[in-house]
């Protein structure tokens, strides 16, 4: 949480964001990226310390990270409320890899960005001896049957033994959200996430703003004046 005034969370929902922008010319660039970014009600979850991102939104967002040359065609995701997370890939080389496990990890602060997930079943459904061996060795070892798993150059994928890890910090940097500033401070460096749980239909993700003292100010005066009117 950060320290703006009381019931300033109620307060941003009233916002004219226009006259903002009118009162403050300079904040012009960031209010649009973040506007684009998130809704009110999303921002408010991520102010709150909680942020729910269903399966359909993430799948989207990962659909528009392959590319046409991929050796991956398609990649799902399907949480649960045990804390199970499903992964189904369509790969070139051998169709359909299935895959369940856990997030073990999932944080973003500064430049750090990356999600751990273990392994826990593995499947290849269109391959009956394969598909048994495949579920009885690690996933290291069974990367080197169905070769190496990429989505894009900038979304490097490592595995060991039964670990994935998956960097998104290069992707995110070079979002409008990673390049854009305010008041000096870069947008992606304000927002944490410390920890993600799948959960019934998506994935709840731990957030925590770090919001510099002269950025604090100038939202806090925003809040007031809106207050104010």
């Amino acid at each position: 949480m950060i320290d703006l005034p009381a019931g300033w969370q109620e307060k941003i929902e009233h916002v004219d964001w226009s006259k903002v922008k009118e009162a403050v010319k300079d904040y012009g660039p960031a209010i649009k990226v973040i506007q684009n970014t998130w809704d009110k009600e999303t921002l408010l979850e991520i102010s709150q310390g909680k942020l729910f991102v269903p399966d359909d939104m993430l799948n989207k967002a990962i659909a528009e990270r392959i590319p046409a040359d991929s050796s991956v065609k398609s990649v799902t995701v399907t949480s649960h409320a045990n804390g199970r997370m499903d992964i189904k890939a369509d790969t070139q080389k051998v169709g359909p890899v299935e895959l369940s496990g856990e997030i073990q990890e999932f944080v973003h602060s500064g430049s750090q960005s990356y999600m751990v997930y273990r392994v826990r079943e593995r499947n290849l459904p269109q391959h009956g001896l394969m598909s048994w061996i495949f579920s009885r060795i690690s996933l290291s070892m069974a990367e080197r049957m169905v070769g190496h798993i990429e989505l894009s150059e900038d979304l490097p994928i490592e595995i060991k033994h039964n670990t994935v890890r998956i960097d998104y910090s290069r992707v995110l940097a070079e979002s409008d959200f990673g390049k854009t500033q305010f008041q000096g401070h870069r947008l992606l460096d304000m927002v944490e996430i410390e920890k993600a749980t799948p959960k019934d239909g998506g994935i709840e993700f731990d957030t925590k703003l770090n919001i510099p003292d002269d950025v604090k100010a100038a939202l806090s005066k925003l809040v007031a004046d809106k207050a104010a009117d």
